[in-house]
C-alpha cells in the first residue's frame, strides 16, 4: 500500500510559492494542453501548492451541499438519482468477467526483457535479508535481471547486512543515500532510476515476500503496448495475528477484487507500492516519482492514466507483506493513505475534468471518488441535519449501496483468493465470517477520511509520518 515519507523533519509549508500543476494549467490554452506529458513533467519539477486551500474548499462544498440537500424539496430525489446511476455502474462491475491471466514465460522463449528489481530501505534489519535472498534466487535468466537496494541513511544494522549480502549475491547492487537526502521513498527511487538498466522497474517494500516465478507471471501482462504498469495482488503474511491483521487481509481481498473488476470494465487500475511493475518508457514520460506527495504509488498511477497508459493487475502469485498489528500504527498508516489519495485529486483535478483519461475511466473515477471520499465526508453534516429535522439521513440510499458493494466485493475477493480449489460449505461459512469481521474493521475508514480531509483543510504543514516498523515475522 502507499507509503512514502520517513519519520524526519522534512515537512514543508503548504502555502510556500511552489508553482503547481494547476498554476501551470491556468497559463495554457486547450491546444497546449493537448500533449499532457510536458505538463506532468513540469508539475513534478516545480512542485505543488495550495492543497490546504483546495481541501478547505472541497470540505466546505461537501458539507454545504449536504446541508442544502436537506433544505430543498428535491434533495432526496437527487440522491436517489445518483444512487441509481452508481447502482447501475456497481452492477456492471460485479457482473463483468475479469481478464484471464496470460500464460507465464517459458524457458523456450528466445528473449526475455531485462528487469530491475528495486527496494527502498531505511532501518530494515529485521526483513531486508530475507527479501534480498528471495529476489536474488528468482526463477528467471540470471543475466536478465538486477536487484537494487537503496539504503536511505539507515542507522541500524541494515548497511552491515547489505554489505554481507552484496558479497554473497552478484545480482545485488546497493545505493547509499547521504545524510540529509530529501524526497522520502520517491527521492530514493528517483536517485536509483538512472543507475538501473531494466526495461521494466519493479518496486518492493522491504517486508515483501515473493514467489520465485513472479517475473514469469507478471511480464506477459505487458504484451499490450498500452500497459504502463502492473500491480501484484497484496496479501497479509501475518493475517492470523489479531483482529487488525485479519481485517487487513479482508481489506486486501476487497481491494484486489475491485481492482480486477474495474480494469475489466474499462475503469482505473491503481498501484499499491509494494509489488508494482512499471514500464520504463511510461515512467520516464511521466517524469519519474513525485517527491511532493506522501503516496508515490497513488500519484504515479493517476499520472499514468492521464498520460493514457493502462494499469493491469495480477492475482497469482501475490506479494505478501506484514500487516500493522495495533490500532495506533493502523491509524498513522491509513491517515497517510487517505491524505495521499486526496492530494492526487487536488493536484490533477483540471486534467481529470478535461477527460484526458477517456469517458470510461473518468466516469469510473468519479463514481469511486463519490463513495470513497464524498460520502464519508458528508456523514457528519448529514447526521446532524437528520437529528435536527427528525428525519432519516438523506444520503442513506447511497450509504446502503456503498456498504452492500463493499460486503459483496469482500466476500468475492476472499473466495477468489482460493483460486480453483473446491470450496466446501464449511469453507463458505469461514469466508462469510471473515467478511463480517472485515466489514466491521473497514468502518475505521469513515473516521480516517473525515479526520484526514479536515486536517488538510486547517493545517499549514504536512504531518511527519511515522515509518511503519517491520518485525520480520
Amino acid at each position: 500500500m502507499p507509503a512514502n515519507s520517513w519519520h524526519e523533519n522534512d515537512s514543508y509549508n503548504e502555502l510556500d510559492a511552489l508553482g503547481s500543476l494547476l498554476s501551470e494549467l491556468s497559463e495554457q490554452d486547450s491546444d497546449e494542453i493537448a500533449d499532457a506529458t510536458p505538463v506532468l513533467e513540469t508539475a513534478l519539477t516545480s512542485g505543488y501548492k495550495g492543497r490546504r486551500r483546495k481541501a478547505a474548499v472541497v470540505l466546505t462544498m461537501v458539507w454545504g451541499g449536504t446541508i442544502a440537500l436537506h433544505l430543498v424539496s428535491w434533495g432526496a430525489w437527487l440522491v436517489l438519482g445518483m444512487t441509481t446511476v452508481f447502482g447501475i455502474h456497481a452492477l456492471r462491475l460485479v457482473l463483468t468477467r475479469p481478464h484471464s491471466a496470460p500464460e507465464p514465460l517459458s524457458d523456450a522463449m528466445a528473449t526475455c526483457p531485462y528487469v530491475s528489481l528495486v527496494v527502498a530501505a531505511k532501518n530494515e534489519e529485521a526483513v531486508i535479508g530475507k527479501l534480498v535472498e528471495m529476489l536474488c534466487q528468482i526463477d528467471y535468466p540470471s543475466h536478465k535481471y538486477e536487484v537494487w537496494v537503496i539504503d536511505d541513511n539507515s542507522t541500524d544494522k541494515t548497511p552491515i547486512l547489505l554489505n554481507t549480502l552484496a558479497k554473497q549475491y552478484n545480482h545485488l547492487k546497493v545505493l547509499r543515500r547521504a545524510d540529509g537526502a530529501t524526497g522520502g521513498k520517491s527521492g530514493a527511487l528517483n536517485d536509483v532510476l538512472p543507475l538501473t538498466k531494466g526495461e521494466f522497474i519493479a518496486v518492493f517494500d522491504a517486508d515483501a515476500q515473493v514467489s520465485p516465478d513472479l517475473l514469469r507471471q507478471v511480464l506477459p501482462l505487458f504484451d499490450r503496448e498500452e500497459v504502463g504498469a502492473v500491480q501484484m495482488r497484496k496479501a497479509i503474511a501475518n493475517a492470523n495475528t489479531n483482529f487488525w491483521t485479519s481485517g487487513q487481509m479482508a481489506e486486501m481481498a476487497l481491494d484486489s477484487y475491485m481492482q480486477q473488476q474495474r480494469i475489466a470494465s474499462g475503469g482505473l487500475g491503481d498501484l499499491r507500492g509494494n509489488g508494482q511493475f512499471v514500464r520504463r518508457e511510461a515512467l520516464e514520460r511521466c517524469g519519474g516519482w513525485n517527491e511532493e506527495t506522501i503516496t508515490d504509488d497513488l500519484d504515479l498511477a493517476l499520472r499514468l492514466h492521464l498520460d493514457r497508459w493502462d494499469i493491469e493487475s495480477l492475482s497469482f502469485p501475490p506479494v505478501q507483506e506484514e500487516g500493522v498489528t495495533n490500532a495506533i500504527a493502523l491509524w498513522h498508516q491509513r491517515n497517510r493513505w487517505a491524505e495521499g489519495q486526496s492530494q492526487r485529486y487536488l493536484d490533477y483535478w483540471r486534467l481529470i475534468t478535461r477527460n484526458r483519461m477517456g469517458t470510461a475511466k473518468t466516469f469510473d473515477l468519479a463514481m469511486f471518488l463519490l463513495i470513497q471520499q464524498v460520502v464519508p465526508l458528508a456523514a457528519v453534516p448529514d447526521l446532524m441535519m437528520a437529528v435536527a429535522r427528525n428525519r432519516a439521513p438523506i444520503l442513506a440510499p447511497m450509504t446502503a449501496l456503498t456498504l452492500t458493494l463493499s460486503v459483496l466485493s469482500m466476500f468475492m475477493g476472499l473466495k477468489r483468493e482460493r483460486k480453483n480449489e473446491q470450496i466446501s460449505l464449511a469453507a463458505y461459512f469461514v469466508i462469510l465470517l471473515q467478511t463480517l469481521r472485515g466489514t466491521i474493521y473497514m468502518l475505521h475508514w469513515l473516521v480516517v477520511m473525515i479526520a484526514a480531509t479536515t486536517r488538510m483543510s486547517v493545517r499549514p504543514k504536512r504531518l511527519k509520518w511515522v515509518k511503519t516498523v517491520h518485525q520480520g515475522k
